[in-house]
């Protein structure tokens, strides 16, 4: 009985093509149905159910990768126990211009096709039910989230029954991207990213035009042009590439379009799914085949030579040279170039041979303290130490002591004390020349202060410096060190750029004092930092360091009319007081196990939750968008941007409607499980920012300055997802 109910079930599916179809429904205007490749399903077969659009002229629907806006349509399925729907296999889309936007969509008509698994365990007179939930975004001049329910019923039968519609769906299945036979190649050169196809000369003059779409956002401009070259290394793709994307971290992927002119006048389309990495000559081979149009990306290798020597290393001296020259507008840095400013206005009128050795011995300074901190680096590193930039502000001690500089010499500025006749005299005993040794520790000082400050391009210079030989660190170190003191240099070198400034007066006294009130700041920053390491302890230790440096300085200018008696018992007793701030106040700093550090960082308006790789793996197992902020209290880049970024409530809100989770990876005191996962991405120093996508794919990397825009863009981009579900429930 059941094999008769079966042969007559096959033979009324077989027949009309409305068997194989479920009712249309939708809006006005879009149509939605289900289209099915089989009038009856086979147990433990697979078939094509696909989902059709219609479109009313002038509206649109979007593909996976919508483009500057828009949302791809979804599909909750609900199936019978045991069956599986695979992912929607999307069609190659069109392009929509509208002002400065550009979306990737679909007009008239497009065939969404979906494979379905049925369960082994059916058996021929079951029936095979279908529901879906279908949600689309409809645009015109405005745009219409819309959403329906689908359903139908197929019977079970074996062997599977085609339907009217297999080979019109087998025509549409025409329309996916293929994997491409040629191999690929990409480069980024400044603003320009290439993809070279290896086409021969004969396949390259048939293509009348290509259009690249990818299928994520953060890859290529979408609205940017694409133009078309050939040439002996086959067909180039010329686009404009995304800010902060690297195509030798991340694929380029997607999926090229040509449309080639065949003889008889006639023309033909066809799709190349590409996934393609650049090495480190920025142009690598992939493999013939290329890969999905699924935008699946590739995880960042764990070391860090792996991930930064591919930047080259003429590359890395030109970023090094670029975040040196960029050092010099930080705040870290601007205490430090004060005392040289006022040093130049000094010898404003003097003689140029003096102060061109002034800019030599101050560069010279510079210079051979960043070769002993690369050098310090390197002995560390093959001692198996895991150490970054600014290592050395890890240490509550260095930080105490780098507090009290700052602090003396704010003093010094203010005229608590003075050596000589020149406030620069220290250097005096050091050198044969008046104030040419002051020059030299001025620039010692420069790097110091320097180090607690990341700049643009300074990232994957250093990182590629930690990661390298000797010679080679030691080389990028020193481009580092020259970026730095070359705007100091060049004034010097050609002193008629001084000529704006007056001559010598009582302006320059007052400008003396003045600047003794950014070395103020920066001592108070340090103290806020020691306090994120050590707690109150810590500041006690600091402040009580600062108030026997303020009685020594005090001591010493008061004693300086005594007879020679007289000065020799105040210069001991000034050397022991110092003795006594200097060394015995980094004594009284908690240690470690006397109850650690506490917290280095407040949240903003964005909550957080402490970083671990245990605690990123699970989030991201769970399907959530992840946010990692690298930062540490001594980062004077990391506070600003987190500032700027952080407490704007649109950024806040930002992270609330996309369901963010925020973890915050203080590397504020040493961590060697932070200083592991910044060596995973190729970073040695802070700041780092990573969005990581719930889809399980790469993170992408955010510019080491943020602002409220960069970061809501970013957090737009990576969580349509999450906006669509948002959008059903209103």
């Amino acid at each position: 009985m059941r094999a008769l109910l079966a042969a007559f079930l096959l033979f009324c599916f077989t027949g009309p093509a409305w068997a194989a179809a479920s009712d249309p429904a939708g809006t006005e205007r879009v149509q939605v149905r289900f289209l099915s490749d089989v009038a009856a399903v086979s147990p433990g077969e697979t078939f094509t159910l696909a989902l059709e659009q219609r479109i009313i002229p002038k509206w649109h629907t979007y593909w996976l990768n919508p483009g500057d806006s828009g949302l791809p349509t979804e599909i909750d399925w609900t199936l019978p126990a045991g069956a599986t729907a695979g992912a929607i296999q999307w069609p190659y889309p069109e392009r929509f211009d509208v002002g400065p936007i550009t979306n990737y969509g679909y007009s008239d008509q497009v065939v969404l096709l979906n494979q379905i698994t049925v369960p082994a365990d059916l058996q021929p007179g079951d029936s095979f039910p279908i529901r879906a939930h279908v949600r689309w975004l409809v645009c015109e001049e405005i745009c219409i989230p819309e959403e329906t329910n689908l359903s139908m019923v197929l019977p079970v039968a074996a062997p599977p029954a085609p339907s009217d519609y297999h080979e019109s769906l087998e025509a549409t299945r025409a329309l996916l991207p293929v994997a491409s036979p040629w191999e690929s190649q990409v480069a980024l050169n400044g603003q320009e990213l290439t993809l070279t196809l290896a086409l021969p000369e004969a396949a390259q003059d048939q293509v009348v035009s290509a259009q690249f779409f990818p299928d994520a956002w953060g890859q290529v401009i979408h609205s940017g042009k694409q133009e078309v070259f050939r040439g002996a290394q086959g067909l180039s793709l010329v686009m404009e590439p995304e800010v902060g994307f690297d195509p030798i971290q991340q694929p380029l992927s997607g999926v090229l379009v040509l449309t080639d002119s065949l003889d008889d006048g006639q023309t033909v389309t066809r799709a190349l799914s590409l996934e393609v990495l650049a090495d480190a000559s920025g142009a690598a081979v992939a493999p013939a085949g290329g890969g999905s149009a699924g935008g699946v990306g590739i995880s960042l290798a764990g070391d860090a030579g792996a991930a930064f020597a591919e930047i080259g290393f003429f590359t890395a001296l030109l970023f090094a040279f670029l975040g040196g020259l960029i050092l010099n507008l930080m705040p870290c840095v601007f205490p430090v170039l004060s005392i040289k400013i006022l040093s130049l206005a000094q010898q404003v009128g003097g003689e140029r041979r003096v102060m061109r050795h002034h800019g030599l011995v101050y560069t010279a300074g510079v210079l051979v303290s960043f070769a002993a901190l690369a050098g310090l680096l390197l002995v560390l590193r093959a001692g198996g130490e895991a150490l970054g930039w600014g290592f050395q502000f890890q240490s509550p001690t260095f930080v105490l002591l780098m507090a009290l500089l700052f602090f003396a010499l704010g003093l010094m500025l203010s005229g608590a004390f003075t050596f000589g006749a020149s406030w620069i005299g220290v250097g005096d005993r050091l050198t044969q020349k008046p104030g040419m040794g002051g020059s030299f520790f001025t620039g010692v000082l420069a790097t110091l202060a320097a180090t607690p400050c990341t700049a643009p391009f300074m990232g994957a210079a250093v990182g590629f410096a930690v990661a390298a030989s000797g010679v080679t660190a030691i080389a990028v170190f020193l481009a580092l060190g020259l970026g730095l003191a070359t705007p100091y240099l060049l004034l010097t070198l050609f002193p008629g750029a001084l000529s704006w400034l007056p001559k010598p007066g009582v302006w320059m006294d007052r400008l003396k004092q003045a600047m003794a009130f950014p070395l103020y700041a920066a001592a108070i920053w340090l103290v806020w930092v020691l306090a994120q390491q050590s707690g109150a302890q810590g500041v006690l230790a600091v402040l009580a360091a600062m108030l026997l440096l303020a009685f020594a300085a005090w001591l010493f200018q008061t004693t300086r009319a005594l007879g020679r008696g007289g000065r020799m018992v105040a210069t001991v007793s000034v050397v022991l007081v110092l003795a006594a701030s200097v060394l015995a106040a980094p004594r009284l700093l908690p240690s470690a196990s006397a109850g650690g550090p506490i917290t280095a960082l407040k949240d903003g308006l964005v909550p957080s939750e402490p970083f671990s790789p245990a605690r990123l793996a699970e989030l991201r197992d769970e399907g959530r968008t992840v946010f990692v902020n690298f930062t540490a209290a001594w980062c004077i880049t990391c506070l600003v941007n987190e500032e700027v970024a952080f407490t704007d409530p649109a950024v806040a809100k930002a992270f609330k409607a996309g369901n963010v989770v925020y973890l915050k990876a203080d590397w504020t005191n040493r961590d060697p499980v932070i200083t592991e996962a910044l060596a995973a991405q190729g970073r040695s120093g802070v700041p780092l920012y990573l969005l990581y996508p719930r889809d399980g794919g790469s993170p992408e990397v955010l510019p080491q300055i943020l602002t409220a825009g960069s970061v809501i863009q970013a957090l737009t981009a990576v969580t349509q997802t999450s906006q669509s579900a948002e959008l059903d429930t209103q």
